[in-house]
């Protein structure tokens, strides 16, 4: 399939052919959940902890009566039915990851490319470049271009480009290496360089 290719500038420099089976494949949002759930699952933290009563202070001795008080015989402070008590099959560190197949991983990512195509989301630039770090210039790029919230990828991204972007809401930048699905859907807009077509190309080939 054919599609246009656009400057920084909203300017067209010419067009080129994208493969169908990186950008012409159906809808599949069962595809999608799994890969952004398994890549939400990734990166929680799992540091959350309590003590246990093995992890508290407090008497191991009996302290009452064996019989006349009028309570059960307990023979623990640290019981988790006291105050101060260990909790009871409290939280502890653990890791939330999960496999998934690499075929699984790859197909989500051609998937959500295929959505931003399908959905007229989808904008290539020839590249990158800009001569001086100035958010407000680049700004400015993006506004002609009607951007709002983007993802850009670019097979080596231009430092300037990276640096001028960064200060600007709801923009992203991604090297080709980078590019995965949350952040591709969580984007109004995709912005792919014609390199990174090419290392997109290459690398889900």
């Amino acid at each position: 399939m054919k599609a246009d290719v656009l400057t920084l500038d909203a300017k067209k420099a010419g067009s080129i052919d994208l493969d169908e089976g990186l950008f012409g494949l159906p809808e599949r949002a069962d595809i999608l959940s799994r890969v952004v759930h398994w890549q939400l699952a990734k990166r929680r933290a799992g540091t959350q902890s309590v003590k246990q009563r093995t992890q508290v202070s407090g008497t191991t001795k009996k302290w009452g009566k064996q019989k006349g008080g009028g309570s059960a015989r307990h023979g623990s402070r640290k019981s988790g039915i006291f105050i101060g008590g260990g909790k009871t099959h409290g939280a502890q560190p653990r890791s939330y990851a999960y496999s998934l197949p690499k075929k699984i991983r790859a197909l989500g990512l051609k998937v959500a490319l295929s959505a931003k195509q399908a959905g007229g989301k989808l904008i290539i630039v020839e590249d990158l470049a800009v001569k001086e770090a100035k958010t407000k210039a680049l700004a400015e790029k993006f506004a002609k271009l009607g951007l709002k919230s983007a993802l850009f990828i670019d097979n080596e991204v231009n430092e300037n480009f990276m640096l001028a972007a960064r200060n600007i809401p709801q923009i992203d930048v991604l090297p080709v290496i980078g590019a995965n699905v949350y952040d591709i859907l969580r984007r109004d807009t995709l912005v792919l360089t014609k390199a990174a077509i090419d290392g997109l190309t290459e690398r889900l080939k």
